[in-house]
């Protein structure tokens, strides 16, 4: 559940996400702050090279860029996505609606299991929402769903529940 982290220097925070791919541009003045004394490798946006990891998400980028679709998401507020998640499982054939935001963040979701059971969720339901999506990724284009279609299925799925705290807690026999 780590990260790379860099001083990365650039006119804006669109350059930094239009030069790297599947970075989140961390720009609070806390988060600045507690990072100074940290001691992380600085790179430039124009620059030649960039320190180890960052080169790859450059790499990845310069490749995409080429691409139909590059960026054509990056400057919505809001982007409803329809993917799956399978990781390799071809058994699981969950598909996943998805309301993400400008940072590619989860603002919504619903989970379509394969018999039409929908479960809708959002982040109080979630222990922690990174970004899930780089929004100038050319594949998002051909995931893309409309508002109405994220909506039919968000009102039509069941809230996502969490096993009752006190049957959790149960005392373990002794």
């Amino acid at each position: 559940m780590g990260g790379s982290w860099w001083w990365v220097h650039a006119r804006s925070v669109r350059e930094v996400r239009e030069t790297f791919a599947d970075v989140e541009v961390i720009d609070t003045a806390e988060t600045l702050e507690r990072a100074e004394g940290w001691g992380l490798d600085e790179a430039r946006v124009d620059a030649a090279t960039t320190p180890e990891g960052l080169d790859e998400l450059r790499a990845k980028r310069e490749a995409q860029r080429g691409l139909d679709g590059f960026g054509a998401l990056a400057d919505r507020e809001v982007v409803w996505l329809r993917r799956r998640w399978d990781d390799g499982n071809d058994e699981d054939r969950t598909l996943y609606l998805m309301e993400v935001g400008a940072d590619g963040r989860r603002t919504r979701q619903v989970e379509l299991t394969p018999d039409g059971t929908g479960v809708r969720s959002g982040p109080d339901d979630w222990p922690f929402n990174p970004p899930v999506v780089d929004l100038f990724d050319p594949e998002l284009v051909g995931m893309e769903i409309g508002q109405d279609e994220f909506e039919r299925n968000w009102l039509g799925a069941r809230p996502m529940e969490w096993p009752d705290e006190e049957q959790a807690e149960e005392p373990a026999d002794e």
